[in-house]
């Protein structure tokens, strides 16, 4: 005889809905009210949100540097709300609310009440580099909520009384989502399916739903597999090629737990910090803190940057939530599950928000920051590259030089013949120039260049007889492939990347077809 077996309604859910939903909200509204506010501060748009805009305009399964998804985010905020500086980075400021939504409901999902949830997402709402990382278009924003509903997945079978497997079908859903946002999610899930192994919670691991499920993540992430195969395995090469340039700053692992507190602002440890003692102590959820452990590892031996890290630690503030309202159980305010159960540490998270504040979000004009900075000692603290930022850090300096770069090309452009318009190519030697051209120019034929995924979108007709070119070269090294080399322009913009103060020329009768020479143009870095 067949059994129902019904569970019944968990009345805590609705009220930990409301409040997550409540701080998620004042997260989005935070971050379209500081976007809003640029327009007035002189910051513009961010060099890789331009190039990602472009990728939008070629969708394809992948990139060499970045996976499918912040293109469709790209073409989906252009296509919604032109642009907008505002609308471009509305996705990045919707998946920054969501990670604090997942806090909350994690914080629930562990067992926690209303005081740990309201501590959890406190913690998660005043996180300088979470406040950074979602100010503007790109993948990283969305990786928590990826990589915390895959978690979430797990959590909810293992609490349940019989367990519900079925949720796998969501964790495969979110975790090859995620892999197509961004490939990092791959080392995630190497540290999971350790942690889990290492511990009791090895037994959702036993049936089929979790075949099913696992089936379901590789089949969403292979046409981006089949894409890599395609192309020759190009963020393989992009990545080795970054590693042997030097081109991220590698920390040791003193320093890398080090730059971790200040990124996540240091009082939050308190928070995160009881979250891993709580989670390591606690033998349902050891797994998580062993995932933690072994991905923390991973980054170490990978000298990754401190921002790849970032994507884990929701679920260390719900669990921090948590282990503060177990401490304190006895006090009035938890047991009336308040929200802010914890005026004075809660009050020192914000106090020490809003002094870094400035350094997250560009809300003061750049003057005005830099003497921040000075003060605060805090300057180009976020650089996570060796290449030299200037006044400005480079999350900073790179909003900086693109109109100016496009009025100079302009000027050129228009400057030349009928005859010479008809046949100029445009080059820029990174996709920064590149799509600042395509995006904030009118009437420019589109540029080309052979930095990263520019490059597998070829030379698309260029000829070289005719070529506007920023590039770093000297005249002399420019003379080797061409006729005659003129300087009509400089790029000199205060506050921008140092490497982008460079001439722009104009070329006439490059000696072999660019055509011909595209494969050496590849740089993939």
């Amino acid at each position: 005889m067949a059994t129902t077996i019904v569970r019944p309604t968990d009345r805590t859910l609705a009220p930990a809905l409301r409040l997550a939903a409540f701080f998620a909200i004042i997260k989005l509204a935070l971050h379209v009210a500081a976007n809003l506010y640029q327009s007035h501060t002189g910051w513009g748009y961010f060099r890789d949100e331009m190039y990602y805009i472009e990728c939008g305009r070629h969708l394809a399964w992948g990139y060499v540097d970045h996976g499918p998804i912040v293109a469709v985010q790209a073409k989906l905020a252009l296509a919604l709300f032109g642009k907008s500086l505002a609308g471009i980075r509305f996705f990045a400021a919707l998946a920054g609310a969501a990670r604090v939504f997942l806090t909350g409901i994690l914080a629930w999902a562990l067992g926690g009440r209303r005081s740990a949830q309201g501590l959890a997402m406190t913690a998660c709402l005043v996180v300088p580099m979470y406040l950074g990382l979602d100010s503007f278009l790109s993948m990283n924003s969305f990786e928590s909520m990826f990589w915390m509903t895959a978690l979430l997945a797990l959590i909810l079978q293992l609490r349940q009384e019989p367990a519900s497997p079925k949720l796998w079908i969501l964790w495969g859903v979110a975790s090859g989502i995620g892999l197509l946002n961004k490939p990092s999610m791959t080392f995630f899930l190497i540290a999971l399916l350790i942690g889990l192994l290492a511990a009791p919670a090895r037994r959702v691991l036993a049936t089929r739903w979790a075949v099913m499920g696992i089936a379901l993540m590789i089949l969403i992430a292979l046409p981006n597999l089949l894409w890599q195969i395609h192309n020759h395995w190009p963020t393989l090469e992009f990545l080795h090629n970054g590693r042997v340039g030097g081109k991220n700053i590698a920390l040791n692992p003193v320093a890398l737990m080090g730059q971790q507190i200040l990124v996540l602002q240091p009082a939050n440890l308190l928070v995160w910090g009881a979250g891993l003692i709580f989670l390591l102590r606690r033998k349902p959820w050891r797994w998580i803190g062993i995932t933690y452990l072994v991905f923390l590892g991973l980054c170490m031996a990978l000298h990754a940057k401190d921002y790849y890290i970032a994507p884990i630690y929701p679920v260390l503030f719900a669990a921090g939530g948590i282990a503060w309202e177990t401490k304190d159980s006895h006090n009035l305010r938890v047991q009336q599950g308040r929200a802010f159960a914890f005026p004075i540490l809660q009050t020192v998270l914000l106090f020490f928000c809003a002094v870094l504040l400035p350094l997250s979000l560009p809300i003061l004009r750049p003057a005005a920051f830099i003497a921040y900075g000075h003060a605060t000692h805090l300057a180009n603290t976020g650089n996570s590259e060796t290449d030299s930022s200037g006044e400005l850090p480079q999350f900073y300096a790179d909003r900086f030089g693109w109109q100016e770069e496009v009025d100079q090309v302009t000027r050129v452009y228009n400057a030349l013949p009928p005859e010479e318009k008809a046949k100029v190519a445009i080059f820029g030697s990174n996709y920064g120039e590149a799509a600042a051209i395509n995006f904030l120019g009118h009437g420019l034929p589109t540029a080309i260049s052979g930095h990263n995924n520019y490059f597998l979108w070829g030379p698309r007709g260029a000829t070289g007889e005719v070529v506007i070119s920023l590039v770093g070269s000297k005249p002399e090294e420019l003379a080797e492939y061409y006729d005659k080399v003129e300087i009509v322009g400089r790029m000199d913009t205060p506050y921008s990347m140092p490497f982008e103060h460079r001439n722009i020329y104009l070329l006439h009768g490059r000696k072999k077809n660019l055509s011909g020479d595209w494969p050496d143009f590849k740089n993939y870095f």
